[in-house]
């Protein structure tokens, strides 16, 4: 007996898959990738990203590379259930966006028989794990971990580097406000600067 993997479609039971990195490290790309080959698989698929993210589109994913997939943007995890019914597969984007109820949402849809893809950032710009993403990578059955290329020394990149001035955990950015640095490079910020974005 073959075990599934993740290229399947669920026929007797559904699963997670979480992709998780750094950014610049090509999450998106892979969830798309995923997507796409369900879609040419003629299974329903729904996609998501939370409404903080506008960086690039209001109705599409987009990698940093330009690749795009056509998503719904949701302000909740709860309106995932409700519009990912009738889906066979679900993808969603920059989970580390979403709050902790993401994880309970995964888990049902997964227990509906979906295939669940999320992609989204393990850790912060402090180098800490970014909830809800360490208890998605606990549930999931697949997990793929993404490296970008360090922007200082090349050498292969797991953490975030804000290079800008703010102090808030979340802040949405692209390569103005960030770069993919190895553990060598990383400059966490200072217990001060910590205390100040909570």
């Amino acid at each position: 007996m073959t075990m599934p993997t993740y290229h399947d479609s669920p026929r007797t039971t559904g699963w997670i898959e979480v992709i998780a990195g750094c950014m610049f490290s090509g999450k998106t790309e892979e969830l798309i990738r995923r997507l796409r080959r369900a879609q040419i698989a003629r299974q329903n698929v729904a996609i998501f990203k939370p409404k903080i993210d506008t960086r690039y589109s209001n109705d599409h994913i987009v990698s940093h590379s330009d690749l795009k997939i056509p998503s719904t943007m949701v302000g909740h995890a709860s309106e995932i259930l409700r519009l990912a019914r009738d889906a066979h597969v679900v993808g969603i984007d920059e989970a580390q966006f979403f709050d902790m109820s993401l994880v309970g949402v995964a888990d049902q849809l997964a227990n509906e028989g979906k295939r669940v893809i999320i992609a989204g950032l393990d850790q912060d710009y402090r180098g800490q794990p970014f909830e809800p993403m360490p208890q998605l990578l606990a549930v999931a059955e697949y997990i793929t971990k993404t490296l970008a290329i360090c922007m200082v020394c090349g050498n292969p990149a797991d953490r975030t580097q804000r290079i800008s001035h703010s102090s808030e955990r979340v802040l949405v950015g692209a390569k103005d406000a960030y770069e993919a640095r190895c553990r060598r490079c990383f400059q966490p910020p200072s217990p001060a600067d910590q205390q100040a974005g909570g």
